[in-house]
Parts: C-alpha cells; sequence; structure tokens
C-alpha cells in the first residue's frame, strides 16, 4: 500500500481555486521489469518461493527438545490458486510440500547452515525413505556432523501444471570462489566408462577412474590430513553398507592455485580496462587509514590465492607444502541413495554370466563394493 500510496498524488497538494491552469502533459510511471526465476524455470520458483515460506512458518514453531518417530514422517504442504495475480513471478496454480520439517531443521543446524543462507539457495517406497532418512539423521548425530556424505538440506515435492517434482536439496560440494579445473568421479572400478549424455560438450567433463590413472594423478595432501579423511571415509562406507547402499562415488574436484590467479588477473583486466588505479576500493585511501572505516575494512582480509572458508568450503582440503603442485582439492561423496535391491541382484548375476564369475563387474554386493572402493581411494594419495 505505501508503494501505490508513493506513486500517486499526495491529496490537498493540487492547485487552489485562484490558481491559473497550465495544461502540462502527464508523465506514466512504468515500474522497471526484472527478470525473476519465473521466466527461466517455474519450477524453481515455486522451489524458492516454498523454501521461503516453509522457513517463515517453522520460525513460528519452538526447536523441540528431542526429534520424536513422528518427525520422520510429517509433512507440511500448501495449494496456491491465484487469479491475475503475480503472475510473471509465479505460476497460477501451484502446490508445495515439504517432508520431515523438523528433521531437515536440525540437519541444517547442524551443518552449520542458518535459514538467510539456506533461502539463498535451494517414486520410492515412503517408508523406505523415511526409515533412511531417520538412520542417516541418527549417523549425523552420533558423528556430530563430521561426514563426507552428501548434507541433505531439505525433500520437497512441487506441483506445476499437474506435474510432480520431488527435490532433495543438499550442500555443494564444490567452493563458490575457487574454480575446479579438473573433476573425477572415482568409484574404484577400472571398467571403462563412457561419458554420459549430459557430460558429452562440456568444457570441464567429469573423468572417471581409468583417466585418474592414465595421467597419474595423485592428491598431494599432509599425511594428517590424509588419515583424518581417510578415517570419516571408511567410517561413512560402514554406514552405507549397513544400510545396503552401493554404486556411490568420491567426487574429486582439483583447483590449480596459479592458474586460478591468473585467470582472476585476466577477469579484473577486462572489468577495468587500461588500470585506472584502485582509489575507493580495497587498494585505496581507505585502505591504509588506521581508523574508521579503514580499520573495519583491513579487519576482515580478504581471501587470498587458493585460501578458504573451512566452515563454508566443508569438503576443501589444502594441498600439501613441498608437493609438485599448488592446488587445492574438492573430496565427498556423491550418488549414495542407490540399494541393492532385486534389480541389482538379478543385474549381478547377468553380469556374472556374460563376463564370467572372476569379472570385475559394477554390480556386486555392498560389502564387495565397499571394499574395492576403499582400496582405489586409498591410493590416490601421493
Amino acid at each position: 500500500m505505501a508503494a501505490v500510496a508513493a506513486a500517486g498524488s499526495c491529496p490537498g497538494s493540487g492547485p487552489g481555486p485562484g490558481a491559473a491552469r497550465t495544461k502540462k502533459k502527464q508523465k506514466r510511471f512504468v515500474p522497471q521489469r526484472v527478470k525473476l526465476p519465473r521466466a527461466a524455470d517455474p519450477l524453481l520458483a515455486v522451489l524458492a518461493w516454498g523454501v521461503t515460506h516453509q522457513i517463515t512458518e517453522l520460525s513460528q514453531v519452538p526447536l523441540p527438545v528431542m526429534l520424536l518417530p513422528d518427525d520422520f514422517k510429517a509433512s507440511s504442504k500448501i495449494k496456491v490458486n491465484n487469479h491475475l495475480f503475480n503472475r510473471e513471478n509465479l505460476p497460477s496454480h501451484f502446490k508445495f510440500k515439504e517432508y520431515c520439517p523438523q528433521v531437515f531443521r536440525n540437519l541444517r543446524e547442524r551443518f552449520g547452515v542458518d535459514d538467510q543462507d539456506y533461502q539463498e539457495l535451494s517414486s520410492e517406497d515412503v517408508a523406505d525413505v523415511h526409515g533412511l532418512l531417520a538412520r542417516y539423521h541418527q549417523y549425523v548425530v552420533q558423528c556430530h556432523g563430521h561426514t563426507l556424505l552428501p548434507r541433505f538440506l531439505g525433500m520437497y515435492r512441487v506441483s506445476v501444471d499437474s506435474e510432480d517434482t520431488y527435490l532433495l536439496v543438499m550442500r555443494n560440494l564444490f567452493s563458490h570462489r575457487l574454480p575446479v579445473h579438473r573433476k573425477y568421479d572415482l568409484k574404484g572400478s577400472l571398467v571403462d566408462r563412457e561419458a554420459s549424455d549430459k557430460e558429452k560438450g562440456k568444457e570441464l567433463p567429469t573423468l572417471k577412474d581409468v583417466d585418474f590413472l592414465n595421467k597419474n594423478e595423485k592428491v598431494f595432501v599432509e599425511e594428517e590430513q590424509q588419515r583424518e579423511f581417510m578415517d570419516k571415509l571408511k567410517r561413512d562406507v560402514e554406514f552405507l553398507v549397513q544400510q545396503k547402499l552401493m554404486d556411490y562415488s568420491l567426487l574429486l574436484g582439483i583447483h590449480e592455485v596459479g592458474r586460478g590467479e591468473q585467470e582472476e588477473e585476466e577477469e579484473l583486466e577486462e572489468e577495468e580496462p587500461g588500470g585506472g588505479g584502485d582509489e575507493g576500493g580495497l587498494g585505496g585511501p581507505y585502505s591504509t587509514s588506521p581508523e574508521g572505516l579503514g580499520g573495519l575494512l583491513n579487519s576482515y582480509r580478504p581471501l587470498g590465492p587458493g585460501e578458504f572458508d573451512p566452515c563454508v568450503d566443508v569438503y576443501a582440503l589444502r594441498g600439501a607444502e613441498g608437493a609438485p603442485r599448488r592446488e587445492v582439492y574438492f573430496m565427498g561423496l556423491i550418488d549414495v541413495l542407490t540399494q541393492y535391491d532385486a534389480r541389482k541382484k538379478a543385474a549381478h548375476a547377468a553380469k556374472t554370466v556374460k563376463h564370467g564369475a572372476g569379472a570385475e563387474i559394477s554390480t556386486v554386493h555392498p560389502e564387495q563394493y565397499a571394499k574395492r572402493f576403499l582400496d582405489f581411494i586409498t591410493n590416490i594419495f601421493a
């Protein structure tokens, strides 16, 4: 209402009875059109709206002392029918459902993701999903959130144009500021896996185990970092075996510090052709002031080449001092929800008949898969 009043004329501000009348062309106020997610993808627009709505609603609900079994079966849903309203931002008719709100609220708290950060994102048997979520939550509590598993933050169903889409939100494994220059999907399988259709034509393809070996790649980290990483990985894999889960991978992203520094310099040169100095910026007169704004800015030293905030880049490992290359590594488990069910057993039997009992095949038992996976990952370090 305030915006409408500001756009109109103020009562009593017009000319008096005796004032001369001059014909003046009235200017028509046209609000600036802002490109919103609706134009790109209605699904993402509804997701963003739903996450904000649910967080607002949940903020009115007290934190439970402890989660109860019913919290792992709970859900909250809303149906919206708009008529000629807000059509540029959202579809006229949609539904939004959040699964287990209190559980994911608790997980976000344990993973150090506050509500404001989360809003800036963002057909299996339901009983099986809820049961796995309960065990996943229990595991995260036991390991105090120190895990290489995906950090699941929310689960939703979005219905647009009578089509249901299920979404599982998780924290990004890679950094928001350090670009990844080489990327590997490591399963511990030496079978030459072809790139999927999604990967073909990408500037940065996802390479596989065979590529890692053929390129003589190694991960150079300090011995203590390697030990802590493998301890977490073994504990996580043991949990996945207990849940009869398989086909997971270690996603490895490598940031080359020197290359990243050079790319950043080239970007700055493109933004400021001819140099032009940096007065008024962090490198200008404010940065030398010992007090006032300058002192405040200097108290927050910007991150340098290859540096990262471990509270934000939770999957990052710094390269070892004296390593052949200056690198930062991002490593975490992905694709962890494949159950070893009847279909996998049938595929295993079929491939055994085709390739022989001694052949290396991907559809092995969870215990075999875990052993092969850990054996391979142990040897990726220098």
